[in-house]
C-alpha cells in the first residue's frame, strides 16, 4: 500500500483528498498534519467522514511516507518544505502555486513538474515532484491547448469563468459569508488573476509564437462547487474542424471529453471530469469548459497525478458519480 501524508489537513482540498484516499485500493493514510487541530478526530472537522475512519490530526510528520500532499495556502509550501525534511524517496504533490511557474520549479535540489496530465502525461509518470495546477487554470487550459497545439491562436483570447464558494477556501472573508454570497454575483481580480501565469506558460509551451493577450474575468458564483468557463477567440475553420481538432487532442484523455450538447455544471460536480463544448459564431469559436474545482481543479487531479507517478491505472480511485440531482 502507498503510504500517504497530508499537510494542511483541515481545508477543503485536504478533505477531498481524504475522501478519495480512504476508498483508493492502493493507498493508506499514514498521517494528516494540522497544527490547529492536532489531537482532534478528523471526522470532527470533515464531519461526513464519521464512521469512515478513526484517524486523528497530528502535529508531527513521518518523513518516510511514499507520497506527501501539500494542501497549504499559497506561498506556504516553500516555508513548510524549508522547515521539514523528507526522505529522498518521498514523492511530493503540491496543491498550491509555489512551484507552478518555470522560474519557481527548482527548490533545494528538487525539480517540480507541472501536473496537467492532458499536457504532459509522460513527464508526470517519471516525476518525483509535482506542482498541481490551479482550478481556473485547469478549466481554461483544457479549453485552449488543442488550439495552441495546432498554432491557430492568432488573436486575443477572452475568458469569463465562474467559480463556486469553495474556491475561496475555508477561511471566512466578507465575500464568503452566506448572506453576502447567497443570491449574489460579482467579479474579482479582473485581468490580473494569479492563474494567468501558468495558463500563458502552458499555451506557449505548445504555441511558442502566441503573443496575444488572454483577457480573464473571474467571477464568484452563488453555488458551492464547480467552475463554468466560457472562452472565445478568432478561428478560421468550421465548427466541424474545431470538433475534430479537440476530439483528436483528447482521444486518449481519461477524464476530458468533448460534448456535442450544451453543458451545465451538474454534469461534472463530484467528478474528476472536464467537459468541453464548442460553438461557432461568424469567425469566433466559443469553447465552454466545466470542472469541479475541488476535484479536477485540485484533489482529484492530484490523485490522478499520484496514479501516474506510481504506475497505476490513471482512473484508480477516481470513478466517481456526478451529483446530477
Amino acid at each position: 500500500m502507498i503510504q500517504v501524508g497530508i499537510i494542511g489537513g483541515a481545508g477543503y482540498t485536504a478533505g477531498e483528498l481524504i475522501r478519495l484516499l480512504i476508498n483508493h485500493p492502493e493507498t493508506e493514510i499514514n498521517f494528516v498534519y494540522s497544527t490547529s487541530n492536532a489531537g482532534n478526530k478528523i471526522s470532527s472537522v470533515h464531519q461526513d467522514l464519521l464512521g469512515d475512519l478513526d484517524l486523528k490530526f497530528t502535529d508531527t510528520i513521518n518523513p518516510n511516507v511514499d507520497v506527501l500532499f501539500l494542501c497549504l495556502g499559497h506561498g506556504n509550501s516553500v516555508k513548510f518544505l524549508s522547515a521539514n525534511a523528507f526522505s529522498d524517496t518521498t514523492k511530493i504533490i503540491d496543491l498550491g502555486n509555489d512551484f507552478r511557474l518555470e522560474k519557481d520549479k527548482q527548490f533545494h535540489g528538487k525539480s517540480f513538474v507541472y501536473g496537467l496530465p492532458e499536457l504532459q502525461k509522460e513527464t508526470i509518470k517519471k516525476a518525483d515532484y509535482i506542482a498541481n495546477p490551479g482550478c481556473f487554470a485547469t478549466a481554461i487550459q483544457l479549453a485552449l491547448l488543442p488550439l495552441a497545439q495546432q498554432n491557430v491562436l492568432s488573436d486575443d483570447v477572452h475568458v469569463n469563468a465562474v467559480t463556486g464558494a469553495t474556491g475561496a477556501g475555508t477561511s471566512l472573508s466578507e465575500t464568503s459569508h452566506f448572506p453576502w454570497r447567497d443570491n449574489n454575483f460579482s467579479y474579482y481580480k479582473p485581468f490580473t488573476h494569479q492563474h494567468l501565469g501558468e495558463i500563458n506558460q502552458s499555451v506557449k509551451l505548445l504555441q511558442n509564437s502566441f503573443s496575444s493577450e488572454i483577457l480573464f474575468m473571474p467571477n464568484r458564483g452563488n453555488f458551492s462547487r464547480g467552475i463554468f468557463a466560457t472562452v472565445y477567440t478568432n478561428f478560421e475553420g468550421t465548427l466541424e474542424d474545431a470538433k475534430d481538432l479537440f476530439k483528436a487532442f483528447y482521444k486518449d484523455a481519461k477524464f476530458t471529453f468533448v460534448s456535442d450538447d450544451v453543458l451545465h455544471l451538474k454534469q461534472v460536480v463530484n467528478t474528476n471530469k472536464c467537459l468541453i463544448h464548442l460553438h461557432k459564431h461568424n469567425n469566433k469559436l466559443l469553447v465552454t469548459s466545466i470542472i469541479d474545482n475541488l476535484l479536477k481543479g485540485a484533489s482529484g487531479q492530484a490523485i490522478q497525478n499520484m496514479n501516474l507517478m506510481f504506475g497505476l491505472e490513471e482512473t484508480t480511485g477516481l470513478q466517481l458519480k456526478a451529483t446530477y440531482f
